[in-house]
């Protein structure tokens, strides 16, 4: 009975929650049509207070912020929302804008040849989508490998060999595209710099040398952190260590 009391009581605060935020978003979104951006930025972020978060609530932050040319929150929201709905044709024309505000110009190095053609392949599919490829892979080679064991005639056995090594073949190649995908996500730690300048050093501490220097909105990758300090990685694969409080990362929800 006790059980059931506390059951009812999380489902009806749950509600209660999602009511609450529902009327905050709503009036987020009239003062925002309203040209109140500030007041608006006040009212989602009181959203995000209660662990709720939805491509929709970080795109209408972002622009919020865009409205009021800060430079670093607008890009930071646009990726969050960009993360969630990463086929939002709005989200992707409006980050191309927030970031046409940076500073840093940053040549991409571009990816060509074979490495190209296998990330591409790696990332046609989730990990998800590999792996119940790899077990339906697997249980029609289960399936077809009886089937060539108790047949009687060659061509039965010669077609059910075959498709067989083929399921067997796709599986394996599955297998090894779910374990590629998962190590590309995890390695996957992007942030955004939020100081208006930040001094990029050579080495974890004050002492070091001057690698480079970076303004708000750059996107970055952090390749590990030490204590204060996180290791970095621009668009151009130049390196460096940066004070851990000057970066956000946006893959944290």
């Amino acid at each position: 009975m006790k059980a059931f009391v506390v059951y009812i009581f999380v489902i009806g605060f749950g509600l209660s929650v999602f009511a609450q935020n529902n009327t905050l978003f709503e009036q987020g979104n009239t003062l925002y049509n309203d040209g109140k951006y500030a007041e608006a930025i006040e009212k989602y972020e009181a959203i995000l207070n209660t662990k709720n978060h939805s491509a929709e609530l970080y795109y209408n932050l972002a622009n919020a912020h865009y409205k009021l040319n800060n430079v670093a929150p607008s890009i930071f929201y646009f990726e969050k929302a960009l993360h969630l709905n990463p086929e939002d044709e709005e989200i992707k024309n409006n980050i191309a804008f927030a970031r046409n505000m940076t500073v840093d110009a940053i040549d991409t190095i571009p990816e060509v040849g074979f490495s190209r053609f296998i990330k591409n392949a790696i990332n046609w599919m989730s990990f998800d989508n590999w792996s119940k490829l790899a077990v339906v892979c697997i249980f029609i080679f289960v399936i077809v490998f009886l089937s060539y064991y108790f047949s009687y005639t060659s061509n039965r056995k010669r077609l059910a060999f075959i498709v067989s090594i083929l399921s067997l073949i796709i599986a394996i190649l599955s297998v090894t595209m779910a374990f590629q995908k998962y190590n590309l996500e995890a390695s996957d730690n992007p942030a955004i710099v939020f100081s208006q300048e930040s001094i990029v050093k050579t080495e974890p501490n004050l002492r070091s040398e001057e690698a480079f220097r970076l303004h708000e909105g750059t996107k970055v990758q952090v390749l590990e952190q030490v204590k204060l300090w996180s290791k970095i990685k621009i668009a151009d694969g130049t390196t460096g260590w940066i004070s851990s409080e000057e970066i956000k990362l946006f893959n944290d929800f």
